[in-house]
C-alpha cells in the first residue's frame, strides 16, 4: 500500500472529500468541525484542560511530561484500537489536531509503533479553517449565483432540491429559515460547522462547473440561530432572482404539508408521550414570536384558529382547519413583507414562472452556463 505524505494541500483535501480523523478534545470538536470528520480524541476535555494549565505555568516540556502520565497504558491501548480501526477503514485519510503539532505527531508515532503509517495535515484544524474562511470570501465573488425567490409557501426549498446545481443553505442549517423553521428537536449545527459545509460546497461547484450558476434560496441573514458571513450575505443581496409563482390555495396546502403533516411524525418520534404538548408549543409559541408584527387582533384571530385546528388535528389528522389562519398570515403578514423587501432591495429578476417552467428554465441555463 502506498504511504501518503503529510499534506497542507487543503484545497485537494476538501475537494476530494478525504476522510479526516480529528484528534482534538470533544469540546474543541463541538465548537466546529468539518463535514464527515470523525472525532477520536487523544485527550478528553479534562486532560486537555490540565495539560493547558501545565503548559501555561511550567512550559512545553512539563506539559509533555504530564501528557505521558495521563496517557496510561489502558488509555493508550483504547485510543490505538480506535485509530487503527479508522485507518484500516479509511486508507486514504489524514489525521489532524488543532495546529498539527504535538497531538498529531504523538498519534502518528504511536501508530507507527504498531506498523501503521498514517499522514497528518500540516497546520491542523486552525489552518484548514482559515483556508475555508478565505476561500468562501473569494468564491462567492467568482461563482455566479441565482436566488430562488418567491412568496412564502411557494415551495422554494422543494424546487431548489430538484435543480441540478444548487446549495441548500437551509438543509445544511437544519432549519427552514422562518419563525416556524426548527425541527422536532430544535437541533442546528454550529455556525462554524455550517460555514465549513457551505464553503466546501462552493469550492466543489467552482472546481467542477466554474461557468455554471449555482442556485441558492433567497434568505435573510439569519437561518434559525445561524448568521451568514457578511461576504456571503452581500453576494446574495446582489444576486439576480428567479421568482417561483404559485397560487395562494396551493401555497396554503404546501405550508400545511410541510409544517403540520410532515412535522408531526418527527415530533411523535422525538417526544413520544409528550408529542402533543411539544407540537402545540411548536405551533403556538412560534406564532407568538411574530405577535407584535401581526398586531393584537390578527394575532388573537390566528391563535384561536390554530388552537382549534390542533385539537381537530390530534383527533383526526385533518389539516384543513389550519388553512384560514395560514391564509391570514400569508395575505396580511408574509406577502406584504415580501413585497416590501422586493421594492426596497430592487433585485434583478431574470425569471418568473410556475414550477414546471421554472425547472426547465433552470436546466437550460445550467446546460448553457453563463
Amino acid at each position: 500500500m502506498m504511504i501518503l505524505e503529510d499534506s497542507n494541500d487543503y484545497r485537494q483535501l476538501f475537494l476530494q472529500g478525504v476522510p479526516l480523523l480529528d484528534l482534538r478534545a470533544p469540546v474543541e470538536y463541538a465548537r466546529g468541525a468539518f463535514p464527515g470528520a470523525v472525532n477520536i480524541p487523544l485527550l478528553d476535555d479534562r486532560q486537555r484542560e490540565q495539560i493547558g494549565i501545565r503548559y501555561k505555568d511550567a512550559g512545553q516540556d512539563e506539559a509533555i511530561r504530564l501528557g505521558l502520565e495521563l496517557a496510561t497504558p489502558q488509555i493508550r491501548e483504547q485510543r490505538l484500537r480506535e485509530w487503527i480501526e479508522f485507518c484500516e477503514s479509511n486508507p486514504g485519510g489524514y489525521l489532524y489536531c488543532f495546529r498539527g503539532g504535538l497531538r498529531s505527531r504523538t498519534a502518528q508515532q504511536w501508530l507507527r509503533e504498531r506498523g501503521v503509517d498514517y499522514p497528518l495535515v500540516r497546520g491542523g484544524y486552525k489552518a484548514m479553517r482559515r483556508f475555508l474562511i478565505d476561500e468562501l470570501e473569494r468564491v462567492v465573488d467568482e461563482v455566479p449565483l441565482v436566488c430562488v425567490s418567491g412568496l412564502t409557501g411557494v415551495g422554494k426549498t422543494r424546487v431548489l432540491r430538484k435543480i441540478r446545481h444548487h446549495i441548500d443553505f437551509e438543509g445544511l442549517a437544519n432549519h427552514r429559515g422562518s419563525a416556524f423553521g426548527q425541527d422536532a428537536l430544535d437541533s442546528q449545527p454550529t455556525a462554524i460547522d455550517w460555514e465549513n459545509a457551505v464553503a466546501i460546497a462552493f469550492l466543489k461547484h467552482r472546481e467542477r462547473f466554474p461557468d455554471i450558476p449555482v442556485f441558492v434560496e433567497d434568505e435573510g441573514r439569519m437561518i434559525g440561530r445561524i448568521a451568514m458571513p457578511d461576504s456571503l450575505y452581500a453576494a446574495l443581496l446582489k444576486a439576480p432572482r428567479a421568482v417561483l409563482q404559485v397560487d395562494i390555495d396551493s401555497r396554503i396546502r404546501l405550508i400545511g404539508e410541510d409544517y403540520i403533516e410532515h412535522n408531526w411524525p418527527a415530533y411523535r418520534r422525538a417526544h413520544a408521550d409528550n408529542a402533543e404538548h411539544a407540537f402545540r408549543s411548536f405551533v403556538l409559541d412560534n406564532l407568538s414570536r411574530i405577535q407584535r408584527r401581526l398586531g393584537g387582533d390578527r394575532y388573537r384571530q390566528v391563535r384561536l384558529c390554530f388552537e382549534q385546528a390542533l385539537n381537530v388535528f390530534f383527533r383526526t389528522g385533518r389539516v384543513a382547519e389550519f388553512y384560514p389562519g395560514i391564509r391570514t398570515l400569508l395575505e396580511q403578514y408574509y406577502d406584504p413583507m415580501y413585497r416590501y423587501q422586493i421594492e426596497t432591495k430592487q433585485p434583478e429578476i431574470i425569471f418568473e414562472g410556475p414550477e414546471r417552467e421554472f425547472l426547465q428554465w433552470a436546466e437550460d441555463i445550467s446546460v448553457a452556463g453563463t
